[in-house]
């Protein structure tokens, strides 16, 4: 964070390893002719989805674990509009032992600085009582 605002230092293309690409619909804009906040969090969560599918990592947080999303942020550094193309960078920024924080940030075309990003917080939980579980050990040492 920078020391003088409580605004995040703005992600850059090179933070990120991982991204999922997705086509703008022209659903997605609102009355103000940009992407309505509310789409950024689907962003968000069908990323994390695929950075998940794409590490092999999915069946490791299924079966008898679930993972709710518990806590999400925006922050919003420039618009974004139908028609583009967005490449949603995600990174594991934390393990706790129930948690996992993702860092998460929306780039479009090939632009090197973020215009929005954000993080995303899931629990690890047992489908059975519902209560906190340890973040699997397959997952923590595939985030060393």
């Amino acid at each position: 964070m920078n020391q003088t605002t409580d605004r995040p230092a703005q992600a850059q293309r090179g933070d990120f390893a991982f991204f999922e690409t997705m086509t703008l619909r022209y659903a997605d804009n609102d009355a103000n002719g940009h992407v309505n906040n509310a789409h950024y969090y689907s962003f968000f969560d069908t990323a994390v989805e695929g950075y998940l599918r794409h590490q092999d990592l999915r069946q490791v947080l299924a079966g008898d674990i679930s993972t709710p999303v518990v806590a999400s942020s925006c922050r919003y550094f420039e618009e974004i509009a139908y028609p583009a193309t967005i490449d949603v960078g995600v990174r594991v920024d934390r393990i706790g032992r129930t948690s996992i924080n993702y860092l998460v940030a929306i780039f479009v075309g090939d632009e090197t600085l973020a215009r929005a990003q954000g993080t995303f917080t899931t629990v690890a939980t047992s489908r059975e009582t519902g209560r906190p579980v340890d973040v699997p050990v397959a997952f923590c040492q595939a985030h060393p």
